[in-house]
């Protein structure tokens, strides 16, 4: 049945029978079968998924082997993002990244960690020359890991070509089981201007959904008029894992011919931001679900083929149409969505006001507002689109509209603070208000000048002066004052601030720094006594800890070994 739809729509689907990357090349970088918690270019949040999550079976310090020879041209260490991470150029100009490791092989860590000494810095990211590290396939280069930004034990792998694109592993030959359609879970029509309805209103709409047994679906008959658009929410799932994953390509058919596509099978970093103009970023700051819009809105993405009418469906009065999705997962998989439109001009329309304010933004063109003690200043090519901002100051909370609209780039916010005495100054910094009732003050990074303050973000929202008169906690986890830790290990130490954050700590062990390791998702300091040897029996550690106003706080104890 399927095989008769695809002869219907001509449209040969032959992503992988055009397939040019070699297919021998790159092995399996874990020791285990590769089963997959993160697949290429999903959606996540602010960016495409540049790589493959593969499971580690929920745990840290399986062995990671090189894919191919190679040698190792960048390490990355980071409190966040990739964490630990190792990059290895291949004679063939490619480029894999594993990232998420908890430690590199022995001579690697070595390296790192003498690099580490000598900048006195756990966070360092180097570039071995091609003949200092090099490794051959199957090779032990490092141990899996939760490093960073991870949300659990995992290694993140990439396939990067020579201009830093990343690329969807499996097209190398890197085989992942999946025997299971794509699951879709729920279908938006959206009138794409003020002439457009769509079931009489002129308002976004969910369609009700229809399952068919064989992995299809259909969507209840719609009425319509004038330029609409539709978006999807759907998913992938790989045998042996429930993970709710990217799919691999996105198709719909106009009365049997194409007009849109999107294909995930490669991206530049440059374009990753675009995501949130992709899907409909209202919705997803609502709701947390993405639905993706299969039309075209002031986007760029080198994702999209063969767009027609910038995906557009254009309906009459008095017509029919017929309109197809058709979803694929990289093992061509696929389930298809259809939706029957007729054309038909509303006697009754509803068309609700839209809010208009002083301050229209023109996305191509730069705009300051200022009011009272704050100045915000929105370059040209912020927004993606015009639209009228809410903008309202009281006291020293700045309501910048809501943050329901995806920005290009940052602006900043600057606030004069000369009206606090210099000692008040030090202690303030601009936070953005979260949570369900906007009572969590969220550090935004903020630049002191005198008098002033100046934050750059990419959020809308409510913005306010905050106070951090508090100076970090710092405690023993491990261990006691003047405790013999002969055998110990490590040293573990926890540190925690509460309101700007934690912006830099610093450790010494008889005043020579010492490398402590920063798992910010637990708080922990962690120092390794391999890596230095110690001759005293006394010994002092010194901790220093500040936040992002300058709060510091000092934690020194003595501990005895031999």
């Amino acid at each position: 049945m399927k095989l008769i739809r695809v002869l219907f729509f001509v449209v040969p689907f032959v992503f992988n029978s055009q397939n040019n990357y070699p297919q021998d090349y790159f092995g399996n970088p874990l020791e285990v079968p590769i089963i997959l918690s993160g697949t290429f270019a999903e959606l996540r949040s602010n960016h495409f998924h540049s790589g493959l999550d593969i499971k580690t079976q929920g745990r840290t310090g399986l062995n990671i082997v090189a894919s191919a020879s190679g040698f190792v041209s960048r390490i990355k260490i980071s409190h966040y993002g990739y964490g630990k991470a190792l990059y290895v150029t291949h004679p063939n100009g490619y480029v894999t990244v594993y990232a998420h490791l908890q430690k590199f092989a022995p001579e690697i860590e070595a390296y790192v960690k003498k690099h580490q000494y000598k900048a006195e810095s756990y966070e360092i990211e180097l570039f071995p020359k091609a003949e200092e590290l090099k490794v051959t396939k199957g090779e032990l280069i490092a141990y899996s890991g939760n490093t960073g930004g991870s949300g659990g034990p995992h290694l993140h792998f990439e396939i990067r070509n020579k201009a830093e694109h990343p690329i969807n592993p499996m097209l190398f030959g890197i085989d992942v089981k999946d025997s299971s359609y794509p699951l879709v879970q729920s279908i938006f029509a959206y009138p794409l201007n003020d002439n457009s309805l769509i079931n009489g209103t002129n308002q976004k709409q969910e369609l009700k959904l229809i399952p068919l047994k064989n992995g299809d679906y259909v969507v209840e008959n719609i009425n319509a008029i004038g330029d609409i658009g539709f978006g999807i929410e759907t998913i992938d799932r790989q045998d042996f894992s429930t993970n709710s994953n990217g799919v691999y390509n996105i198709q719909t058919f106009l009365n049997g011919r194409k007009n849109f596509e999107i294909d995930f099978s490669k991206f530049s970093f440059s374009e990753t931001k675009n995501l949130n103009q992709l899907i409909d970023y209202e919705h997803y700051i609502r709701n947390r679900d993405r639905i993706q819009k299969l039309f075209i809105r002031n986007n760029t993405l080198s994702l999209y083929k063969d767009v027609e009418n910038e995906g557009f469906v254009s309906i009459k009065d008095s017509t029919y149409a017929l309109y197809k999705i058709r979803v694929t997962d990289f093992k061509n998989n696929e389930a298809w969505v259809t939706i029957n439109i007729k054309g038909i001009k509303p006697v009754t329309i509803n068309k609700p006001e839209k809010p208009i304010t002083p301050y229209f933004i023109k996305a191509n063109q730069a705009i300051n507002l200022k009011e009272d003690n704050i100045l915000v200043n929105i370059k040209p090519n912020t927004f993606y689109e015009n639209f009228y901002m809410n903008f309202d100051v009281k006291n020293d909370t700045l309501f910048l509209h809501e943050n329901i609209l995806p920005t290009k780039k940052s602006f900043s916010i600057k606030y004069n603070i000369r009206k606090y005495n210099n000692s008040d100054q030090q202690k303030l910094y601009i936070a953005r208000l979260t949570g369900k009732n906007k009572s969590y003050k969220s550090y935004t990074s903020t630049k002191r000048e005198t008098n002033y303050l100046t934050a750059s973000t990419k959020l809308l929202g409510t913005y306010v002066l905050a106070t951090d008169s508090i100076a970090p906690t710092i405690k023993a986890v491990n261990f006691k004052n003047k405790q013999w830790i002969s055998n110990f290990r490590f040293l573990k130490v926890f540190i925690e601030d509460k309101e700007s954050g934690i912006k830099s700590y610093r450790a010494t062990i008889n005043g020579k720094w010492v490398l402590m390791e920063y798992e910010y998702k637990k708080d922990l300091l962690t120092f390794d006594f391999n890596d230095i040897n110690l001759t005293e029996t006394t010994n002092n550690l010194k901790v220093i800890v500040t936040d992002n106003v300058g709060n510091s706080s000092t934690f020194e104890t003595t501990f005895y070994r031999k």
